[in-house]
């Protein structure tokens, strides 16, 4: 018995020698051996979570659709959006648009080439007077003035224009002696753009009221530009303009 046991040890060292490296850890399992491997494994499983969460499927925003964007690039550019050009200005009233340069007005009167003339814009009554060959020998220019700006579309009249015969008695101060209010009026024709309100009421049918509306229409438009414009004032028609337009100049 002795014999066969030491026979059969070293049958069993000779086979575990010939068994693998693993087949001998295996069956040589120490006990700290589990816990090892327990920890191997709870590494792999983190490193899975890991790895598959990195890879899960996430949300994509759709794109905006290309035709609205060609749609706004066609709509004109908002003056108010920062970087967008300026609008261009308008012209003022009785201006020509920028660019022209040039203003055309009428010079008629004591002047010796009297006609339409084209002046720079920004021209005064001055360079008016000058293109039209200057004024006259002996012409009264006292309520001219010659440092007014001129505007596209003005007529400048310069002197007496001749007008029809005043009516009525000439000395006397009666209701029909010039200068007398409600009476025929001027024996010249008064400027509607230097006479005083005291000189606008000696035309017919003009009284301080009628008066104090020229003056204001004078004001807000920077004087008359020709007689015709007494028609927008308030209170003239076309009767009184009638008998106004052979007595007044602007």
């Amino acid at each position: 018995m002795p014999g066969d046991t030491s026979g059969a040890r070293r049958l069993v060292s000779a086979v575990r020698e010939r068994l693998p490296l693993w087949v001998r850890l295996r069956c040589g399992m120490a006990p700290r051996t589990p816990v090892v491997l327990g920890l191997v494994l709870l590494a792999a499983v983190a490193v899975a979570t890991v790895h598959f969460w990195s890879v899960r499927p996430q949300a994509v925003r759709v794109p905006e659709p290309v035709a609205d964007e060609a749609a706004a690039s066609a709509l004109p550019p908002d003056p108010l959006r920062s970087g967008a050009p300026d609008p261009p200005p308008r012209p003022a009233a009785g201006e020509l648009p920028s660019g022209s340069g040039q203003i055309v007005v009428d010079v008629s009167g004591r002047v010796h080439r009297p006609g339409v003339r084209r002046l720079p814009a920004g021209s005064r009554v001055e360079d008016a007077l000058v293109a039209a060959g200057g004024v006259r020998a002996g012409t009264d220019v006292t309520g001219l003035n010659r440092a007014r700006v001129l505007v596209d579309g003005e007529q400048v009249a310069v002197g007496p224009l001749p007008g029809p015969p005043v009516t009525g008695t000439a000395r006397g101060g009666g209701a029909g002696a010039p200068g007398a209010p409600g009476g025929a009026g001027p024996s010249v024709p008064l400027s509607l753009n230097t006479a005083t309100a005291e000189q606008l009421e000696t035309l017919p049918g003009v009284g301080p009221v009628l008066a104090q509306h020229m003056i204001d229409y004078r004001t807000e438009n920077n004087g008359f530009r020709s007689v015709d414009e007494l028609r927008q004032v308030n209170g003239i028609g076309d009767r009184r303009f009638a008998d106004l337009q052979p007595l007044v100049r602007p």
